[in-house]
């Protein structure tokens, strides 16, 4: 379970970059940058998908210190973060307070998982709002009080049983997402993150650089099955992790995210076959025989398990490249 819990710390940069919660404003990859100030004209959202849209650029946009708690299985953590652009880049931070010590930091685009996929690049906000509202419904809920704070709830249900929903309350001055439940796919709450502090909000005066869209790593594995909407990530890591050559890739919908992590058991201290549950997390591992060797195949994510199990026991070998 060590390394089970070592492989979600190591997702967590990616998941924090797609938590982080259309108005039609438009970003071509062409472009390559976005100027945040065009969010000072834009009028109030009037439907849901604006709202889930503005609160995606606002994310990327805007510079604030916040204090905030996470309850989930695992019980309740307190924690600091901040967002800051500085030279088109974003720079995030997130500090726990209590429990084992955690910080994560990141520098990114946006769009910087480039969605690959037909030659597009929905990574940017208006490309993955317009993606999810293809197996979400978002609706809007009563205006409450978050932070003492306004705040616009808003509802994103699945469409299918493949995928988990969220509730967000968007704060109504600025679109940054104030409070954010996670929900099963029984619409059971399994886990809360909300600011209780959001200090100095304020709007970067000037762009924020796009990431040009780029196809997602080529390996002599591939999934059998992926849950419609999910889409390979151009990200890949390679690690030394007990000796062995552990390939990890990335897949999402726009909202909701898994990884597969694969290698050979020959050498390594191998992991429990099974389910397992990591916070609000799962995780499968599965010991197949792959490519004429046996090979540990661990997929987890914040996503229902039995697809989690579907994806690790249908996973294909494939000839390696020449």
């Amino acid at each position: 379970m060590r390394v089970l819990r070592s492989c979600a710390a190591g997702l967590l940069p990616f998941l924090l970059a797609t938590a982080v919660p259309a108005v039609a404003l438009q970003v071509t990859p062409e472009a390559g940058r976005f100027d945040c100030r065009s969010l000072e004209k834009e009028p109030v959202p009037q439907s849901a998908l604006d709202w889930y849209e503005l609160s995606l650029w606002a994310g990327h946009c805007y510079r604030y210190d916040a204090h905030a708690v996470r309850i989930g299985f695992d019980g309740v953590r307190t924690l600091v973060l901040s967002h800051d652009v500085s030279g088109g880049l974003e720079h995030g931070q997130v500090r726990f307070l209590d429990g084992p010590p955690m910080a994560v930091e990141r520098r990114s685009r946006i769009g910087r998982l480039g969605w690959s996929g037909g030659g597009e690049a929905p990574a940017t906000p208006n490309g993955i709002a317009s993606s999810i509202a293809s197996h979400y419904r978002l609706s809007l809920g009563e205006e409450e009080r978050i932070a003492n704070r306004r705040a616009r709830r808003l509802d994103v249900s699945p469409l299918d049983s493949f995928r988990y929903g969220k509730r967000l309350w968007l704060d109504v001055d600025t679109g940054l997402t104030l409070k954010q439940s996670l929900l099963d796919e029984t619409g059971r709450v399994v886990e809360t993150f909300q600011l209780t502090v959001l200090e100095r909000p304020r709007l970067h005066q000037g762009e924020v650089s796009v990431d040009a869209p780029r196809e997602a790593p080529r390996d002599a594995w591939s999934p059998g099955w992926l849950p419609a909407g999910f889409l390979p990530q151009p990200v890949e890591t390679r690690s030394g992790l007990h000796g062995s050559d552990v390939t990890h890739r990335l897949y999402s919908d726009g909202l909701s995210t898994f990884s597969v992590f694969v290698s050979p058991l020959d050498g390594i201290e191998p992991l429990a076959p099974g389910l397992h549950r990591l916070g609000v997390s799962h995780a499968v591992v599965r010991h197949r025989e792959l490519g004429g060797a046996p090979r540990q195949v661990v997929v987890m994510g914040e996503m229902p398990p039995r697809v989690l199990l579907q994806v690790a026991d249908t996973l294909n070998w494939e000839a390696a490249d020449s």
